[in-house]
């Protein structure tokens, strides 16, 4: 499956700086090993997405709920080549 979410800028540079290879959402989706996910920046001021519509697909190599708030998860992923 695949699913399109937002991001906050500051998080998209770390995911293509390399140091952010986890995400935490509500589970909300579903979300599952081997599902695509399409990140794509905007700013939370304005809830927009930037007209530069940088992004990022990336593939989930791991899903936990646990010690996470009721109906979060925690996905690890790696950036689709």
């Amino acid at each position: 499956m695949h699913h399109e979410l937002k991001i906050e800028a500051h998080y998209l540079n770390a995911i293509f700086a390399g140091e952010k290879t986890f995400e935490i959402r509500k589970n909300d989706r579903g979300f599952q090993v081997g599902d695509s996910v399409t990140m794509t920046e905007y700013y939370p001021e304005s809830m927009k997405i930037l007209r530069s519509k940088r992004s990022v697909t990336i593939k989930i190599t791991y899903v936990t709920d646990y010690m996470q708030t009721e109906g979060f998860v925690v996905f690890s992923f790696k950036i689709n080549q």
